[in-house]
């Protein structure tokens, strides 16, 4: 869902417990987290900020969730 979004260049599966080597390695422009994260608790929003990227925290939509949709999407 997240890949057919027009702004998303990669959406990229990974098996480390963090994203904090695959965020290294691929030195994104913007780093993108739901608003129910603490900015602090971002992991690699330091490194994002330090080669001049961006992490942006976006409004969790009340009611919404996309775990529902794709369940909702696999029962039809």
């Amino acid at each position: 869902m997240v890949a057919a979004l027009a702004a998303v260049d990669c959406v990229v599966l990974f098996d480390e417990d963090t994203p904090l080597a695959l965020i290294r390695t691929l030195r994104p422009d913007v780093l993108v987290k739901g608003a129910d994260y603490a900015a602090e608790a971002i992991v690699g929003a330091t490194d994002v900020e330090g080669w001049g990227g961006r992490v942006v925290r976006v409004p969790l939509v009340k009611d919404t969730s996309t775990t529902r949709l794709l369940e909702r999407l696999r029962r039809r």
